[in-house]
């Protein structure tokens, strides 16, 4: 599979390699799996001397010349048949018990290791994702693993032997005729199975993609729960939300009319194997070839054996079905991320936190060029300010320098080290960034901010809490920093959301620091106490910041301004306004903004992408 993608259509082949992709986990756990063995070889002994002891007890209670069976060999042949019978049932949960933690512990470690694939995957991997449908894949995946361990190894196997031994102790016991029968019955039910489960297959398949379509549709609308309302479009996300319901309800009447079809099939295969040896051993016992004992014991096997049989059809076609769940998953896991740690990468060596980018150039797309040969260092300590219109592509040098992407040209290097051939753990774990739009767990407050470093103590909680001045709000709070913050931090406003980001930064800790239009949800209060946080933070740390409000950089000790993704200034805020730039054109529009002065609407919005 291709780098970053994922593809949302099955492949449609059997996919055999998921079944030896499971066996290391069943050799994680040999003697579980040999003692669930010999429970399943005592459970299938027991539940095949049953029809012996009832052609035993039928036999000895029918009268022969006036004679009946022994009061204590009556007794003996009840308790015995009631043995076999609750031995069966004990060592089949005995076995389950066992090899449940197998299944269990399978379930654990792939979903764990889905779990770690997917935070391994480049950003442009989740951009494109669509989460709903990730999520049902990945659910019905791990429980697709769950059935097909158990069932395949408990059920397939023990029915093929079962069915084994029944067709010889018929051949040896009763001829020729009944074992053919037997064989050729089970022969046509397991060919029109396998046929039939593979016909019927792709509406399997079309169901799970049009469930998974209708539970992403329901996901990304309740995400956009607020933006539904503000634009009252209520009904018009039911209708798009019904349409993917449409094509589920479809799909599952396909599925169930080909359920329909395949059920009705083997059935009737089993009735007429069933006919045909209850009659010929009805002539059989009139005539008196075999005895009323005889008949209930090659009754009791049919039974015994086509109930398992039957059991097969649907284990198989359960199979077919966890298999095309599974193939889903590890089609996810096939996924390559475009960005990774490079052969022979090392850890990064911090010595002062110089960042030097030199000649970059970066594109998306081949046709749209973002950066174009930048060039800039930022010295260990200093401050520097990247500014300029929206799409100048101020953010993009934040996601090269995460190293969220590569550069298409040049290098971006800390003390002196290409990044590029450094562990991207190290790298980002020396790098602490405010995002513009913070996204927070659904977790209290404290917690929220503990999570820059998760094994700080409380008292460097405290103290990030307090610099980041969120303790007058979390004081105004019923439950304080207990506070549940909800999905994504939707109970807190933009601002309060940023210094809770800020608060996380600020115990990290680390020795680079980005601000991405940190301050831009504050009011001008809040923005003037958090800037002289953020000053107190950075000093001996190297600065990046991105800025939309450029009073909250004019002391910075360089600012880089971006035009189409080139630098075309670079200087203090004076030297630029002196300059009378692009620099100075973006601070009188800002200046004109917070101080209007009476002029026309055109006037006054210019140029409106300089307002960014």
């Amino acid at each position: 599979m291709r780098h970053g993608q994922y593809e949302e259509e099955p492949t449609g082949e059997f996919n055999w390699r998921i079944v030896q992709a499971l066996l290391p986990y069943l050799m994680r756990f040999k003697g579980r799996v040999l003692l669930a063995l010999a429970c399943l070889v005592l459970s299938k002994a027991a539940i095949l001397v049953i029809p012996f002891f009832l052609k035993a007890l039928v036999d000895g209670l029918e009268t022969k010349g006036g004679a009946t069976i022994a009061a204590t060999l009556l007794v003996g042949l009840v308790l015995a048949y009631g043995m076999a019978r609750f031995s069966n049932v004990l060592f089949g949960e005995i076995r389950d018990t066992v090899f449940g933690r197998v299944t269990e512990r399978a379930m654990r470690f792939l979903g764990l290791e889905v779990f770690r694939h997917l935070h391994r995957l480049d950003l442009d991997f989740h951009l494109n994702r669509r989460t709903g449908g990730l999520a049902r894949d990945i659910e019905r995946g791990t429980t697709g693993i769950s059935f097909l361990m158990r069932f395949f190894v408990f059920n397939i196997a023990p029915t093929l032997f079962e069915i084994a031994m029944v067709v010889g102790i018929l051949f040896f016991n009763y001829g020729w005729i009944y074992a053919a029968i037997t064989f050729a019955s089970v022969v046509v039910y397991g060919a029109f199975s396998v046929m039939a489960t593979e016909w019927r297959t792709r509406f399997v398949r079309e169901a799970n993609v049009a469930d998974s379509a209708s539970n992403t549709r329901a996901i990304d609308s309740l995400m956009n729960y607020e933006t539904v309302k503000y634009f009252t479009n209520e009904e018009f996300e039911a209708d798009r939300y019904d349409h993917e319901l449409q094509a589920w309800e479809t799909a599952r009447r396909k599925n169930r009319l080909s359920m329909f079809t395949l059920n009705g099939g083997q059935a009737l295969i089993i009735a007429i194997a069933q006919t045909s040896m209850i009659g010929i051993a009805a002539f059989q016992v009139r005539a008196g070839v075999l005895t009323l004992g005889d008949f209930v014991l090659i009754n009791q096997f049919m039974i015994q054996l086509f109930m398992p049989l039957g059991f097969l059809g649907f284990i198989y076609r359960e199979i077919k079905g966890s298999l095309a769940n599974i193939e889903r998953l590890f089609d996810l896991l096939d996924v390559q991320p475009a960005i990774e740690d490079a052969p022979g990468a090392t850890e990064l060596a911090l010595k002062d936190g110089g960042i030097e980018f030199d000649g970059v150039s970066f594109h998306y797309r081949p046709d749209r060029s973002i950066l174009k040969d930048v060039s800039f260092r930022i010295e260990p300590g200093q401050k520097i300010a990247v500014v300029g219109a929206s799409g100048a592509g101020k953010s993009t040098l934040v996601k090269l320098l995460f190293r969220f992407y590569d550069t298409t040209a040049g290098q971006v290097r800390i003390d002196g080290q290409d990044i590029s051939k450094v562990t991207l753990q190290s790298l980002r774990q020396a790098i602490g960034i405010v995002p513009q739009d913070t996204v927070l767990f659904n977790d209290t407050i404290y917690e929220n901010v503990r999570y820059g470093r998760p094994d700080a103590c409380d008292a460097d909680v405290d103290n990030a809490i307090r610099l980041a001045h969120l303790s007058e709000f979390i004081a105004s709070l019923p439950q304080g920093t207990a506070t549940m913050v909800g999905e994504r931090g939707l109970k807190l406003s933009g601002g309060e959301k940023q210094r809770v980001s800020i608060a996380r930064t600020v115990l990290k800790r680390p020795p680079i620091l980005v601000f991405d239009e940190a301050t831009s949800s504050l009011d001008s209060k809040s923005e003037q106490a958090i800037l002289a946080a953020l000053r107190e933070i950075a000093e001996e740390h190297t600065s990046l910041v991105i800025a939309h409000r450029l009073s909250t950089i004019i002391d910075a000790d360089r600012i880089i301004v971006l035009d189409r993704g080139s630098i075309v200034e670079q200087g203090t805020h004076d030297g630029l306004l002196a300059r009378d730039g692009h620099y100075a054109d973006l601070w009188r529009a800002q200046q004109k903004r917070r101080n209007p002065a009476p002029a026309s609407v055109a006037d006054e919005v210019e140029n409106p992408d300089q307002l960014r």
